[in-house]
């Protein structure tokens, strides 16, 4: 659990791969490509298909994702330990990051969305290993939420004791909006996964993050 610790201290650009958004085919394909271009973490999303579909899924990720890049699975405590995940990413509506290293234990990543500071003190206070702040901007993945404010962005970002990812119509052309909040992580989903040119969309990504920082994934190569 230290070293996943480390790695996740370390780490920057998070991607969403949701199964509501891409077949597993194309989500496969854009994970091999995201993972060779630097990505640091993916999560399998899949809020509608069956359990052992996503298990199945789940393992081939796990492959994919070797050693280089943290493997998250969305909402499924179970399938997390059954494929081998590096941790699980929690809800509001789901266990408490609590709960859930009672089941997985210490070795497991546990991460847990957030949208108040209150949130953000609750899912510290049980013992979460990072969190997912927004929506911050509209998004389809969350089509009746509304968009953040930028100033409670800004306040999150200054308070946390835990690594945080902005989350929530997160692209290329909004990043720098972000980082003047203070943002040094991101979580991306349809910028990557609709893009084309998944290596491409990751560089750039990568590249629009790191310019207000000089520290990386620390089990990263450089790209």
């Amino acid at each position: 659990m230290i070293l996943k610790k480390k790695r996740l201290a370390g780490c920057r650009l998070y991607l969403i791969l949701d199964a509501q958004v891409l077949k597993y085919k194309d989500l496969l394909a854009v994970t091999k490509k995201a993972v060779q271009a630097g990505v640091d973490i993916v999560q399998l999303r899949d809020k509608t298909g069956k359990a052992h579909e996503i298990l199945r899924y789940a393992r081939m990720i796990r492959k994919i994702a070797g050693k280089e890049t943290l493997f998250i699975v969305n909402d499924r405590v179970d399938i997390a330990f059954l494929c081998g995940a590096d941790g699980v990413h929690l809800g509001q509506d789901d266990l408490s990051a609590e709960d859930a290293r009672k089941i997985l234990g210490n070795g497991m990543i546990i991460g847990r969305s957030c949208q108040t500071l209150q949130h953000l003190r609750r899912a510290e206070g049980e013992g979460a290993d990072y969190v997912g702040f927004g929506s911050v901007f509209a998004t389809q993945t969350k089509p009746g939420r509304k968009p953040m404010d930028l100033g409670l962005l800004e306040k999150a970002v200054r308070m946390a004791r835990v690594p945080l990812f902005v989350i929530g119509g997160i692209t290329r052309k909004n990043m720098a909006i972000v980082t003047a909040r203070g943002a040094r992580r991101v979580a991306v989903c349809r910028d990557i996964l609709l893009d084309g040119n998944a290596v491409g969309a990751v560089g750039e990504l990568r590249s629009a993050i790191e310019q207000k920082s000089f520290w990386r994934c620390s089990s990263r190569r450089k790209t």
